[in-house]
C-alpha cells in the first residue's frame, strides 16, 4: 500500500504498483541524452502488491513479488498514472518478467 498526500493506492487482485526507476541520462561514451530521446525505464521498484487472483478452480494464487524488490517489466505492460508529482505504473503480476538483484 502506498500513501500519497491524502490518498492511498492499494492494488487489487494480482496487480502490482511500481515506481519506475530513472533511466540512464548519459551514454557509455559520455553523450547526454535529452528527455525526448530517452527510453522509458523497464525496471521499477515494487511499492505495493495486491492479495493475488483466483484461478479457475477458485484457489487463491499467491503473489510472487514483494514490496521493495526491483523488477523488470514488459515494455508495453501496465497503466501509467500520476498522483501529485509522482509517476506510478500499475501492472499485472504476469507482466513482470524478472526480479533484479
Amino acid at each position: 500500500m502506498s500513501k500519497q498526500k491524502g490518498s492511498t493506492i492499494k492494488p487489487l487482485f494480482d496487480f502490482v504498483l511500481l515506481k519506475p526507476l530513472a533511466s540512464e541520462e548519459v551514454t557509455p561514451s559520455g553523450i547526454v541524452l535529452p528527455d525526448s530521446v530517452k527510453e522509458k525505464p523497464q525496471i521499477g521498484e515494487v511499492v505495493a502488491v495486491g492479495p493475488g487472483a483466483y484461478n479457475t478452480e477458485g484457489k487463491l494464487m499467491p503473489m510472487v513479488v514483494k514490496v521493495g524488490q526491483k523488477v523488470m517489466y514488459k515494455k508495453w505492460g501496465g497503466n501509467e498514472t500520476k498522483v501529485g508529482t509522482e509517476e506510478w505504473l500499475i501492472v499485472e503480476q504476469k507482466d513482470i518478467m524478472a526480479v533484479v538483484e
